[in-house]
């Protein structure tokens, strides 16, 4: 809003920085923190008074965690709202790429929304039926697949490789979809330790920051050897937003954590970082920058996988990181580790920009 104005007025004075994208990151940045460390303490307040007793608490899970009993859930709401008053402000409203990002954001946290209060009301751990969430979740990505490819390019691009792969063609839509999908529902699944999914995201958005601002740029990306995307730019903006919101959750959420975000936050988190993916040509790369996530996905999948077939488990707990509890990490330990795991992935994500 503010971009369309200042170029209404063409950019005279001081508004002329709004011209330059990194100023506006770094203002996105700013709001969503700000904003969310203002709306956090009145947001939780609410949500510990609607939700009663909070977020149902395995009981089949480690017995460390019966004690967050009563710890409100849905704090992704306050993320998804200071990510999108930042990103309002900031934005070109006329860039397709951001609004098809945004849409897979809010689409994928009212999906994990309705989850989350399934669970709250229901006072159960399963909430929404995983079929019916698998089907809103493909409707909201094929749409902003559709957008996002409609008239680009439609090749793969791999890490340690210059130039495209293969024409996908308009099989590019599926695959850019089961990219948001299967990173949104990777980044949900992470989200089970105070703090372990939102560090990760926000080193993965400063990853994406990155490549998202060379993408944009033909001479870098020319030099680089990489795809570049006229517009994809301006999603510097959605990664800095991110940051900040997710600084400023990580505020409340640190251990002990006062509210938990959810389906709500982990799911729109998780697909925004596969739009911004498919939408910078980087589906591929997301897997190493996020690898973290991938991981816990993983071990679910053969957990589930290697049970039902053989009666027995390769992991003492699914995901991953209550495998690592139930060995005897404390749930600190497990959290700060995965956080250096994920710091060393980004930087290996970041790498495949140049070892080309």
């Amino acid at each position: 809003m503010l971009y369309l104005l200042a170029e209404h007025l063409g950019f005279p004075h001081v508004l002329n920085l709004i011209r330059y994208i990194t100023f506006r990151a770094g203002a996105a940045a700013l709001t969503s923190l700000f904003l969310g460390l203002i709306i956090g303490p009145r947001f939780i307040g609410w949500l510990r008074i609607r939700q009663g007793k909070g977020q149902p608490i395995r009981s089949d899970g480690p017995q460390t965690h019966l004690a967050k009993v009563g710890t409100p859930t849905m704090g992704g709401l306050m993320i998804l709202t200071s990510v999108t008053v930042s990103m309002l402000l900031w934005m070109n409203l006329n860039n397709r790429y951001v609004w098809a990002c945004l849409l897979v954001t809010l689409g994928f946290g009212l999906i994990g929304f309705l989850d989350d209060y399934d669970k709250v009301t229901k006072r159960s751990h399963k909430g929404v039926s995983s079929k019916i969430r698998l089907l809103l979740e493909f409707v909201v990505a094929g749409v902003a697949a559709w957008i996002i490819v409609s008239g680009n390019d439609t090749t793969l691009y791999l890490p340690f490789y210059n130039g495209p792969v293969i024409d996908l063609g308009p099989f590019y839509v599926l695959f850019a979809a089961f990219t948001m999908v299967a990173f949104g529902n990777a980044v949900n699944l992470t989200d089970g330790l105070d703090g372990l999914a939102t560090m990760p995201v926000i080193i993965a958005s400063l990853a994406f920051f990155v490549i998202a601002y060379l993408v944009g740029n033909a001479k870098f990306a020319a030099y680089l050897g990489i795809p570049h995307v006229p517009g994809a730019g301006d999603l510097v903006l959605l990664t800095a937003a991110i940051i900040g919101a997710g600084l400023a959750f990580l505020w409340f959420n640190a251990p002990p954590a006062a509210v938990f975000m959810g389906d709500t936050g982990s799911l729109a988190l998780g697909g925004a970082l596969g739009a911004i993916a498919v939408s910078t040509h980087h589906e591929i790369v997301l897997g190493i920058v996020g690898g973290l996530f991938v991981v816990e996905a993983v071990s679910v999948i053969l957990q589930v996988f290697f049970f039902k077939r053989t009666g027995k488990r390769i992991f003492k707990m699914a995901p991953i990181h209550h495998h690592f509890e139930q060995i005897g990490w404390s749930e600190p330990t497990v959290v700060i580790r995965f956080w250096i795991v994920s710091f060393v992935l980004a930087l290996i994500g970041l790498a495949t920009l140049k070892l080309r």
